[in-house]
């Protein structure tokens, strides 16, 4: 335990800690989302003439109007109406002395709650580039740097009924959070009849979306249909629900520790676009700490990726079984198989580049290895077996091969230049081969990569080298090789094929 003056020393350090980073988060830009409603322009107004909690150590304070910017992004999806609301924003500003952004998307008039999302992702997107912009003209690192919403308990009410009626767990059910990493929401303490309460003691006007009379969105829906009525039991209901809801985000916050601290312990492999983990362990896990580990491990290839519990109990459902396979929202590929469970993004499943590989010469490989072939003629003294057996990999990463049964001459296998050449190509349709060993009895390929326990999505990868396009298979790399090209006592010239990364040698 620390002794009096150790804990004051500490205490003490923590203090300036504090202070410094008060001192730079009280210089960052504090970016508003403006879109001319009721709750952002009462965000706008109290910004300027009020106390707001930014959670960045400070509490409730007065924000520096040098600091407030103003983000209004126009969908042009009301036409007229919506070209009104970017005016109006822009009265608002000129009148407030604020600079403003203004940013234009267009969508496809499809409606739904499709929609919803990606508008709502465009304004996030908008709203972090607007950011980075201000940091780097400011100073001051990003992470000091925020992105205000106006979010109210109406609008947690009704994401939390919302998310109840689609079926969620825990984490859907927190609701809307005050805080994620630079984006806080000080107006969670109010409800949207609150702030236009404030809005007509100010004599502030807002603009209306008639679209938000239309219940046949879902938020609609529960804010004209579904809350009324519960409100009628509760007149509270708004303030109640999101303080329940700052209760399953703190518990919400505790197991999701829990299922990081899990999912690193059974995590294979992760790179970009993939992540690989222990099948056999997760199935062995606690279910509700295995939804949690699902989720995590989408959101480290698309953290934007809007999973349900349907997706979530899919993916569950071929670990339960130690096989199959199911796409999940951003054309992630989850897929259960020889004992482990794969999540790949769409741009981590693109197929092998074909090509034409010089020998001597190399190829590099999207995956960031280096295929490479040498020729080489053995002396008097050396035997094909001996030094095939003695270049040989345990990952099948090198070969040996008879150059001369692959049809060239000894004259052409003798040029300094490159005069061989191998086509390399992704695995075909109908690949057969006669692996090694098997006495020239052809095999299918896609048996062969099975029995190696190569996950299909991985085997568009596999590079396969032939003596032409459509001809015969001289080797599978890190596979296996063709029976009929192996080395023999008689074989003069060697072709050396192998995998390597950048900077290795083939033969060191």
């Amino acid at each position: 335990m620390p002794t009096v003056a150790q804990q004051y020393i500490r205490a003490r350090r923590r203090t300036a800690a504090v202070v410094s980073a008060s001192t730079e988060a009280m210089s960052a830009p504090v970016v508003l989302m403006v879109s001319g409603g009721a709750d952002s322009t009462a965000l706008l107004l109290m910004a300027c003439n009020d106390e707001l909690d930014l959670m960045d150590g400070r509490g409730s304070a007065r924000i520096a109007r040098e600091r407030l910017h103003v983000l209004h992004v126009n969908h042009h999806l009301r036409g007229a109406q919506s070209d009104a609301d970017e005016a109006f924003v822009r009265a608002l500003c000129e009148r407030a002395g604020l600079s403003m952004c203004v940013e234009h998307a267009t969508f496809m008039q499809n409606g739904g709650e499709n929609l919803e999302a990606a508008a709502r992702e465009v304004r996030y997107r908008a709203a972090r580039r607007y950011v980075a912009e201000l940091s780097k003209r400011f100073g001051t690192p990003r992470s000091a740097a925020r992105i205000v919403t106006a979010h109210t308990a109406s609008d947690r009410t009704e994401t939390f009924f919302m998310n109840a009626i689609r079926g969620s767990g825990l984490s859907g059910l927190s609701s809307i959070p005050q805080r994620r990493n630079i984006i806080v929401r000080p107006l969670m303490k109010y409800t949207h009849a609150e702030l236009i309460a404030y809005l007509n003691i100010n004599n502030q006007l807002w603009r209306e979306d008639e679209s938000n009379q239309d219940t046949g969105y879902l938020r609609n829906f529960v804010r004209h249909k579904l809350v009324p009525v519960a409100k009628a039991r509760n007149p509270q209901l708004e303030h109640t629900v999101s303080a329940a809801c700052d209760v399953l985000t703190s518990e919400d916050a505790f197991m999701e520790h829990l299922a990081a601290q899990a999912l690193r312990q059974i995590i294979r492999q992760q790179q970009s676009g993939l992540v690989v983990v222990d099948g056999s362990r997760l199935r062995q896990s606690e279910v509700a700490l295995a939804r949690r580990m699902v989720r995590q491990m989408v959101a480290m290839l698309d953290e934007n990726a809007r999973l349900e519990l349907m997706h979530v109990e899919a993916v569950l459902e071929c670990v339960a079984a130690a096989q199959g396979s199911c796409t999940l929202p951003g054309g992630i590929d989850a897929r259960m198989e020889f004992g482990a469970l794969s999540l790949r993004s769409a741009t981590a499943r693109e197929e092998l580049a074909s090509g034409w590989l010089s020998c001597p010469g190399v190829m590099p490989l999207a995956n960031g290895l280096v295929l490479e072939a040498q020729i080489r003629r053995l002396k008097p003294s050396e035997t094909a077996l001996d030094l095939a057996q003695r270049l040989a990999r345990s990952d099948h990463s090198l070969a040996c091969f008879d150059a001369e049964s692959l049809g060239y001459s000894a004259v052409q296998l003798s040029l300094d230049t490159a005069a061989v050449q191998l086509w390399v190509s992704p695995p075909a349709p109908g690949d057969i081969m006669c692996p090694l060993g098997m006495q020239g009895r052809s095999k299918k390929l896609s048996d062969i990569l099975g029995a190696r326990r190569i996950p299909v999505a991985d085997r568009p990868q596999v590079p396969v080298l032939r003596t032409a396009p459509a001809a015969s298979i001289v080797w599978a790399a890190g596979v296996c090789l063709d029976d009929r090209f192996k080395v023999s006592p008689s074989t003069r010239y060697m072709l050396i094929l192998g995998m390597r990364k950048p900077g290795d040698e083939l033969l060191g």
